[in-house]
């Protein structure tokens, strides 16, 4: 269990003006509890819409921390860490929860947030010495990542382990 930080304002837009930021302008407190519910409702269906899966996947989200919270049994480490990347890459979130955990343990990967001139070549240099590596980097981040050249500043990607 840990909390990954992410940039707030960039990723994949989900949420709607009237959900954009749901705990922070709303004075009544069930408007808040439904403006939650809403977004962590709209995270879960992204995830799902990028064919990741696990046992019990459950997201809840604090609007006031810009927080979701992941819960569930993923089969491996990639997909745990997928799931993470995909809540997470979301605009609006500004960190994950990790309650996941996962059937089968392996090497946890490293996370990368890319800053501006960045590539898929430049960051495999970096953790690998090879540029030629970034279709590795790149296949550890599909469905999140759907072409080499579409990555932007602020995304946070898995760097599994060389």
């Amino acid at each position: 269990m840990s909390i990954i930080s992410f940039f707030k304002d960039a990723g994949e837009k989900l949420f709607g003006k009237a959900q954009a930021a749901p705990a922070q302008a709303a004075a009544d407190p069930t408007a808040v509890a439904t403006a939650n519910r809403e977004a962590a409702s709209a995270i879960e269906k992204y995830i799902s819409s990028l064919g990741l899966t696990a046992t019990g996947l459950t997201v809840t989200y604090d609007g006031a921390s810009a927080t979701a919270k992941v819960f569930g049994v993923a089969k491996d480490q990639a997909t745990r860490e997928k799931i993470i990347l995909a809540a997470g890459n979301v605009h609006g979130i500004a960190a994950v929860d990790d309650s996941m955990t996962v059937d089968l343990s392996q090497p946890q990967s490293q996370f990368y947030t890319v800053v501006k001139g960045d590539t898929l070549s430049k960051i495999s240099k970096q953790f690998y010495g090879d540029a030629n590596d970034y279709q590795k980097i790149f296949e550890a981040n599909k469905p999140m990542l759907t072409h080499p050249d579409k990555i932007y500043p602020g995304q946070n990607l898995r760097i599994p382990p060389k």
